[in-house]
């Protein structure tokens, strides 16, 4: 028996404080936030209200689970020794996951200081320090939450797993009702955590820096510096489902291949000596690992939906741009409410015992997704009228509640496409299962087909649900000052909302998968009865199943995200570079390159996480061989296996395999871009490292959501194969039809691979967004075209009045232009290029002179704009140390003017 019950360290400290002075702290704190919030707008009150009292829920739920009993002592053994290599590979792989976060933020910090800064930011007061200090900081906190996000998810589920297993001795029903619960609290947790990140962080920075204020940022500029969060967020969750993913993989392969396959024990059987790493497995792979995967995906959905947001609200001139801006932040406020319903809605029977009929579980949760999906459909109708109702266009609001409507309905038939794919009482897995029959090659045969064929319809639901949102939002009424509607891009966002508007109930089944099947291995291990072992295979098949079906989900809502991101960086480009930056050629070479690098990326990532799991998976085969010959008298239980060395193996291993692919997501987009944006800065075309940025992103979406299906489908397809044969259909388990469909079920590394690459090509675009410009590469340079003719003023003017600026706003638009170029001319390091504009000064500066009169005839109609024009010019300049290069000012001046003067010019008969 256990000596005393384990608490967490985190507990210990909190219960050695006086329980006053935590109080009082803990009224400090919210008092704080609420403080923040009421300076920023009444909505981020609202999302702090409705995220605290979603965690005082989760702590309800928390203290529900850990009231249930624990069982006899031989379940509370074994769980203490899960409970013990997962929290100890916890601690030895966020040690090194937060060592590189600190390095990385470091890096990101040295290159922010070196970045060169738009006009608008400095006037703002958003110099390089004050932007690599937010962005750090954003980064930081992203993957502190993150971190924080995969604890809750492993700290739950090892504590759950044992009452589910002593709570399937009294009914089916109570132990799905106890693992739904503690999911749920996970789920809860993350999401809130994710919300009122996000929401601090924007408040502190709309206060800290005096948004809308005189002489500072707009507020619709705001969420860009919201960026740095979601790649800290993806930086964790990335190396966390790396090594969770390995971990969990190879412990499996290792223990089903020489215990099933080789030795005949069942699984779970306490004479596999990695038994205990598969289950250690579960936890660090699929909860650890799924919480901060949640948290990253809904951090990134919020982030681009904000950016997107605030330049629709920008390009339409909505006079208060807060409610599109913080929609998103309202929906999953609301998706908390939701959820917690539909967790709350499952609930045990006080009549059901071990030996009722069993109730199918699908069933119960289905009902309760039912509940949590209708709720969705109603708070969302609500949050459209009150978030996005302007009077420029009345019925908009109407048409983004139906993109929402889109999403929610898209998530919705995932989920079913998924299922029909991977549960085994439809056609597909039975098909599998009888493929096995035949032999081993026959099941990989059919499984890779079925794998292929599941990805026809996600992506068919992708592509109208993609559509049709973008159509309802460009048909919404909303337009720019030049009348073009554009509203389509946040349609697709409002969509991507709608899909993720029940996360929290989705996660939360996904967390009932793992939680589950350590409760069938505790059953297993501590020898209980074999009705017992009925109901947990049960819930253990229904898992399997949940746990392809929100990845399924994850899929499309990672999509939709990632067409967002993609969105988004086309914005935060065309920002910098002070011009529309809408397409991408794929006819130009470069740019076609990009793509194909960005798909070949997708394969290698994914290989490269198949072999680490294999190399992984041999040492264990490796070790459980040794032990079996080293100590025949396990399989009589005259000797105990050596869990530890296996749990030490696999733990070692996937802590070294994780850095190569890891590395490889992390480093390749940004050296493609880099490369590219020196090619294109020599060869004339400063933004066509941008370009195959963008190339390489789309080519690699698309590659990855391919790639992504295909795997996820065929991993749980040939594990609920499996597990359908283990009902006793084609001869049952240790016949020769079951030991094909346990090789198949080792897929080594289907769905571990899945979301390695899921991440891949999520973070590259996040990657792009933080990318710094290369010094002295600004796309503000001029074309080396001599052919071109610069734009006339009044042409430059037109320009930006048809982005939604006004008059005085275009001609001070034109005056930083002019600032930028002149400030690159004289900032040159090129001496030969200095040389000539010294020499061509004397000539220039005599044509500026004979075409004053012109201009000042030119610039007629626009009274006052030579004046501000030369003020501009001055002060911008000295502002940006000219004084400093006095010798070069005169050629910098006679090429600009030399530019003007040029454009004036009447064209050619």
């Amino acid at each position: 028996m256990r000596s005393k019950p384990y608490t967490p360290f985190i507990v210990r400290v909190l219960m050695g404080i006086n329980v006053r002075v935590l109080f009082i702290f803990l009224l400090l704190g919210l008092g704080a936030i609420f403080y923040i919030g009421a300076s920023t707008s009444p909505i981020i009150v609202f999302v702090f209200a409705i995220c605290i009292i979603s965690f005082l829920l989760s702590i309800y739920l928390t203290k529900w689970v850990l009231s249930k009993d624990e069982g006899p002592p031989e379940m509370a053994q074994v769980s203490d020794a899960i409970r013990d290599g997962a929290e100890g590979f916890f601690r030895t792989q966020y040690g090194t996951i937060s060592k590189m976060a600190m390095l990385l933020a470091m890096v990101i910090l040295c290159i922010y200081l070196f970045r060169t800064t738009t006009p608008q930011q400095e006037s703002s007061g958003l110099g390089r320090s004050t932007i690599a200090y937010i962005t750090v900081a954003s980064f930081l906190l992203g993957a502190l939450c993150s971190g924080i996000a995969g604890y809750v998810g492993m700290w739950v589920s090892v504590r759950a797993n044992v009452r589910v297993s002593s709570a399937a001795r009294r009914s089916a029903r109570e132990a799905l009702q106890v693992a739904v619960r503690a999911g749920g609290f996970s789920a809860i947790v993350v999401v809130g955590m994710a919300v009122i990140g996000i929401a601090i962080l924007y408040a502190a920075f709309y206060v800290w820096l005096g948004v809308d204020s005189p002489g500072s940022m707009k507020v619709t500029d705001l969420p860009l510096l919201l960026v740095g969060y979601g790649f800290g967020a993806s930086f964790v969750a990335l190396f966390a489902q790396l090594g969770g993913g390995i971990y969990t993989k190879a412990a499996d392969v290792g223990a089903d291949l020489v215990g099933k396959v080789e030795q005949g024990i069942p699984e779970d059987d306490p004479r596999n000596p990695a038994v205990i790493a598969d289950l250690v497995g579960d936890n660090v792979g699929d909860c650890a690992a799924r919480g901060a995967d949640l948290f990253e995906s809904i951090a990134a959905e919020i982030i681009s939906a904000m950016i997107l947001g605030g330049t629709m609200a920008q390009r339409c001139k909505i006079e208060d741009p807060s409610g599109f801006i913080l929609f998103p932040l309202v929906i999953h406020s609301f998706d908390l409410v939701i959820s917690s319903i539909g967790i709350l809605s499952i609930r045990g029977t006080r009549d059901s015992s071990v030996k009722s009929p069993i109730e199918d579980p699908m069933a119960i949760l289905q009902k309760g997704y039912s509940v949590t999906i209708v709720l969705a459909v109603l708070t969302f109708g609500v949050s459209t009228r009150w978030m996005l109702y302007t009077e420029q266009a009345p019925s908009a609001w109407f048409n983004f509640a139906l993109c929402g409507l889109v999403g929610i309905i898209t998530a919705y038939v995932f989920v079913w496409i998924t299922k029909y794919y991977t549960d085994y009482k439809h056609e597909p897995v039975r098909t599998l299962a009888h493929a096995s029959s035949t032999g081993h090659g026959t099941n990989i045969i059919a499984g890779v087909s079925l794998g292929l064929e599941s990805t026809a319809l996600p992506v068919l639901v992708i592509s109208i649900s993609i559509v049709s949102a973008f159509w309802l939002g460009h048909t919404s009424g909303l337009v720019d000052e030049a009348g073009k509607p554009t509203g389509g891009l946040f349609g697709t966002a409002v969509a991507t909302m709608g899909m993720l508007s029940t996360a929290a109930y989705v996660l939360t089944m996904d967390m009932f998968g793992p939680i589950a099947d350590n409760a069938g291995g505790i059953v297993e291990m501590s020898q209980q009865p074999e009705s017992v072992r009925e109901i947990t295979d049960v819930l253990d098949a229904v898992g399997n199943t949940t746990k392809a079906t929100t990845k399924g989900f994850a899929i499309g809502s990672a999509a939709l995200a990632s067409f967002l991101l993609f969105s988004a960086y086309m914005d935060e480009v065309a920002a910098f570079a002070h011009e529309p930056f809408k397409q991408v050629d794929i006819a130009i070479p470069e740019v076609f390159i990009g793509g194909l690098l960005g798909s070949m990326l997708i394969f290698l990532f994914s290989a490269w996480a198949c072999s680490a799991v294999g190399r992984t998976a041999q040492e264990v085969v490796t070790e459980v061989r040794r032990q079996f010959i080293e100590r025949p008298g396990i399989m009589d239980y005259k000797e105990k296996p050596d869990y530890g060395r296996c749990v030490s193996i696999v733990a070692s291993a996937s802590l070294k395999e994780m850095i190569k692919p890891g590395a490889l997501a992390i480093i390749s987009p940004i050296v493609i871009g880099f490369l590219f944006r020196i090619l294109g800065y020599y060869t004339g075309h400063p933004l066509l490292g941008a370009k195959v940025v963008a190339s390489m992103l789309m080519f690699g979406t698309v590659s990855g959501i391919l790639m992504a299906l295909f795997l996820n489908t065929a991993g749980g397809a040939w594990d609920n194969a499996k597990k359908y044969i283990e009902t006793g259909a084609l001869g049952g388990k240790g016949s020769d039809c079951h030991k094909a469909a346990v090789t198949g079920d080792t897929k080594p590394t289907l769905s571990s691979a899945f979301w390695h690459l899921l991440f891949a090509y999520i973070l590259s675009n996040k990657h792009q967004m933080e990318q710094p410009p290369i010094p002295n590469a600004s796309p503000q340079a001029p074309p080396k075209d001599s052919k071109k003719k610069p734009p006339t003023p009044q042409e430059l003017i037109s320009h930006y009045q048809s982005q939604g600026l006004d008059s005085q706003e275009a001609s001070v638009k034109v005056i930083e232009d002019l600032q930028n170029v002149l400030f690159r001319v004289i900032s040159s390091k090129n001496k030969n290029r200095k040389d000539k504009l010294m020499a061509d000064a004397s000539r220039k500066v005599d044509l500026v002179n004979n075409r004053v009169a012109v201009l000042d005839m030119k610039l007629d109609s626009k009274p006052g704009y030579l004046e501000t024009f030369a003020i501009g010019v001055a002060s911008g300049a000295a502002f940006r140390g000219i004084e400093s290069v006095w010798p070069h000012v005169l050629g910098g001046i006679a090429q600009i003017w030399n530019a003007v003067t040029c454009a004036t010019k009447p064209p050619p008969p």
